[in-house]
């Protein structure tokens, strides 16, 4: 069935892609008469492509590269890109090449629930803030390669600490407040920070939240571990900062105002100008095994990668405003600060997307502001979706025709969802269901203002990212590509690209990086873990189907099992033997259901009590998102293979109506035959008439 055609450029001419075709087609001689054209040639010409993004887009470096990559590189282990030049990524994104940027004009707002509360920062104002940060980082003791991390909501103090940090060539890594404290510690604890940013109080779905007794059991285990230095951001000014709380620790501890005062104002913004492949982020993954990997992303790949993205695919400039609803966590925070680099200002959101004004409070605010490109989960357009909210109905006097992009990303876009925004919103809009991740902090599949939006598709893969779907049965030593149009299987990408980690950060960080990408086809293909399908490979439109490893997404925030596990194992080591966690999405459900299934020790009895307190560990230790939607007890056991390892994904396909492939013997088939059974008698269970 052929998905219909909802919007198409109005002026796809005047578009930065169409000035990059253009381009090419004047340097190289060439012909390409559209995307498709465009997108081939990228992937056929990396090292031409990257080195013409590099140009065209502005990257700002004191020294220029000597090559762009090496001839006939691998993919792993992962090639240097643009070798000989050096740079800073926050250089970049405080004074961005080939935008005219008025020093005096807003580059940040703060916003909250609190809609009479908003913070502007202009670009002058912003730099001078890093410079006074960065300062005060090094008479602090960071040098390049240290690590400075931040328990932060999403606010423009945090944006400053994370440039001073990458304006030193420190490593950044940020966290959200509404982590619980093991969340927090499986994450730093690894990488070890010299420097914790963390907000005294935060506000959420209109209530307001002390930080203070988190972050102290944070820091009493992170001293153990090189922590020196705190800097607490006042938030609420009414609640209290605690300093001498934290300096009891054994650490220093500063109020973030105290903390950026302590730099003389005479001493100068100074750039370390870094190798591309020092590192700049650490991300996590969602830990399916053992604790979340920590996922190190460097300076230049990170910067190009965005900067192509949101330069060529979002037509991002310093006319535009974007307003992503994220936390720091998320990957797309990462991915929204670097709009910066386009001369865009930033709208930095955190609270409730509900709050105060109900289902209309986004919209709200992006009238308001005036906000051209919004960036959002799928779950909260299919919220609105489920409430009829019409942002755009004339009863709500809201001025939306700023507004020139809305994303979607964290979990496929119902089909349906697609048509009601176009009728919710401005018809004009670019929506664009998007995807990629953490892993490579950036896209695979983007928005493309060359090409329509049709209903329930990703518009393309974006250019220079080779991606191709494999057969997900196919063996290891023998991998097969699927060749026939909209015959879903795994995501892959088969060529370089600049954005691939560095590293895992860590004793075997290099290993650990293998296994995660590069083990499952081989060295060199990139294994992403979605199933995907291709329905026309001429317009390179993806259809997003799901996960294909036991990635936890319920409502898009993406977490793994080994959390769940770490729980039980902490809390309820006496009563549950072991356990099994996935993610149901059938084809009917709007989100991912987050299952688990108990086998209860010896001499232990399941019931609605066991199912209580593991629901409040998790909310305790984790988050209330982290809350699995369904407790049972599991009563065929958990499969395994022979040697004794879940069988997730097998578990995940068959409550979710799938057919199961696994290629390895299962030890305890019976147990697989119990989730079958569970999920027929589920199914007739849900479909009984009230």
């Amino acid at each position: 069935m052929t998905a219909s055609e909802l919007w198409r450029h109005s002026d796809p001419e005047g578009t930065q892609m169409w000035k990059f075709l253009q381009h090419v087609n004047s340097k190289y001689g060439l012909s390409l008469a559209g995307y498709p054209d465009l997108y081939k040639w990228s992937v056929d010409n990396v090292a031409d492509f990257w080195g013409d993004v590099w140009h065209f887009a502005g990257i700002k470096a004191s020294k220029p590269f000597d090559q762009v990559l090496s001839p006939d590189a691998p993919m792993f282990p992962r090639p240097d890109f643009f070798e000989g030049a050096r740079l800073n990524f926050a250089e970049n994104l405080l004074f961005p090449a080939n935008a005219d940027v008025d020093e005096n004009a807003v580059a940040v707002i703060t916003a909250t629930e609190d809609d009479n509360a908003l913070t502007e920062t202009t670009w002058a104002e912003l730099r001078d803030q890093v410079r006074r940060c960065s300062n005060a980082l090094r008479a602090a003791g960071v040098k390049e390669n240290s690590v400075v991390a931040g328990f932060v909501a999403n606010h423009v103090q945090a944006l400053v600490a994370l440039l001073s940090a990458s304006t030193l060539g420190a490593i950044w890594t940020g966290i959200s407040p509404d982590n619980g404290v093991s969340a927090v510690l499986d994450r730093l604890v690894q990488i070890r920070p010299q420097v914790l940013f963390s907000d005294n109080a935060t506000v959420y779905n209109g209530k307001e939240w002390s930080g203070k007794a988190k972050t102290l059991e944070i820091v009493e285990v992170l001293k153990q571990h090189g922590l020196e230095t705190v800097v607490i951001i006042k938030g609420l000014p009414h609640f209290e900062t605690g300093l001498d709380e934290y300096r009891n620790l054994g650490v220093k501890a500063e109020e973030y105002d105290a903390f950026l005062s302590s730099s003389p104002a005479d001493e100068p913004l100074v750039f370390s100008q870094l190798p591309p492949s020092h590192p700049l982020y650490v991300l996590y993954s969602s830990g399916t095994t053992g604790l979340p990997k920590a996922i190190v992303h460097t300076a230049a790949g990170t910067l190009l990668q965005h900067k192509k993205e949101l330069y060529l695919h979002c037509s991002v400039s310093p006319a535009s405003r974007m307003l992503y609803f994220t936390t720091t966590s998320w990957m797309m925070h990462h991915w929204s600060v670097s709009a910066l680099s386009c001369g865009s200002s930033l709208v930095l959101y955190s609270g409730s997307p509900f709050k105060p004004r109900g289902f209309l409070s986004l919209p709200i605010l992006l009238s308001k502001l005036k906000v051209t490109h919004f960036g959002t989960s799928a779950a909260y357009l299919t919220t609105l979706e489920a409430n009829n909210i019409i942002p755009t109905d004339p009863s709500h006097n809201l001025d939306l025709s700023p507004l020139e992009a809305i994303y979607s990303t964290a979990s496929p876009l119902p089909p349906s969802t697609f048509s009601f925004v176009y009728k919710a919103f401005p018809s004009k809009i670019n929506l664009a269901s998007i995807t990629g991740g953490t892993d490579i902090i950036s896209l695979f599949g983007a928005p493309c203002p060359l090409l329509p939006v049709k209903t329930g598709e990703i518009q393309c893969a974006g250019l220079g990212m080779a991606i191709a779907v494999m057969d997900s049965s196919s063996p290891s030593a023998a991998p097969e590509l699927i060749t026939q149009e909209g015959e879903e299987g795994d995501l892959v990408c088969l060529k370089p690209f600049p954005c691939q980690p560095l590293t895992f950060f860590g004793p075997d960080g290099q290993e650990k990086y293998r296994s995660a990408y590069f083990e499952r086809f081989g060295s060199n293909i990139w294994h992403h873990g979605d199933f995907v399908k291709i329905p026309d490979a001429k317009t390179g439109g993806l259809v997003m189907l799901g996960r294909s490893d036991g990635v936890l997404k319920p409502a898009g925030v993406r977490f793994g099992s080994a959390e769940i596990y770490n729980v039980l194992t902490r809390h309820f080591a006496g009563e549950v033997e072991e356990a099994v966690c996935v993610g149901r999405r059938r084809e009917r459900d709007r989100d991912e259901t987050v299952c688990l299934f108990v086998v209860m020790s010896e001499g232990r009895q399941f019931g609605p009590e066991t199912k209580k307190k593991i629901a409040e560990a998790v909310r305790r230790e984790l988050s209330a998102r982290h809350v699995p939607g369904v407790i049972e007890e599991a009563g065929g056991g958990v499969p395994k293979t022979g040697n004794g390892k879940k069988i997730e994904v097998a578990v995940k396909q068959i409550l979710s109506g799938m057919q199961v492939k696994t290629n390895a013997s299962v030890a305890n088939p019976e147990a697989l035959e119990w989730f079958k059974e569970w999920a027929r008698r589920e199914e007739g269970r849900e479909r009984l008439p009230n």
